[in-house]
């Protein structure tokens, strides 16, 4: 009987971190910029995150909606001075790994793309043409390097095998 009720009770502890959205987002149904919208977040909603996939978090919004948002759009409750009277001492602990002394998150990072994602992996010719749009030409180049009195030099490439 005890058993039936953890695993009754299993997908609530998966939604077990408060956070606040710190600026109005759109909640996805995937963690990608091109999935689909499912609802817009307004700044300071009430969420509980899950898990982190990348540089997305699996929320549960108040209205009962869930879905991915970009991890650095959420402040965590909990942990340090702000830790709330009903968090359990694992919530507690969980937090010390990720919050200072002020209670908030301060550093984030992500890994790059797993084994499943490179896999995946398709060419993008309009995001490689933005990108190709960001370019220095050569003539601003040089112009940058002598308004900052730098000198060219050539490097050459590494040889292979050495």
């Amino acid at each position: 009987m005890r058993t039936v009720f953890l695993l009754a009770f299993l997908p609530a502890l998966c939604f077990a971190e408060p956070a606040t959205v710190i600026r109005a987002t759109e909640l996805r149904s995937a963690p990608a910029t091109d999935a689909a919208v499912l609802a817009p977040l307004a700044e300071n909603a009430k969420v509980n995150a899950a898990e982190r996939k990348g540089g997305w978090t699996r929320v549960k919004a108040e209205g009962g909606h869930e879905g991915w948002v970009r991890m650095l759009t959420l402040r965590y409750g909990g942990g340090g001075r702000d830790a709330k009277q009903g968090d359990s001492g694992i919530v507690q602990l969980l937090n010390v790994a990720r919050s200072g002394t002020s209670g908030t998150q301060v550093t984030t990072g992500v890994r790059g793309l797993d084994a499943e994602q490179l896999a995946n992996a398709r060419p993008n010719a309009a995001e490689l043409q933005k990108m190709q749009g960001h370019a220095a030409s050569r003539d601003g180049a040089a112009g940058f390097a002598a308004k900052g009195k730098l000198q060219p030099q050539r490097v050459d490439y590494p040889r292979e095998g050495g």
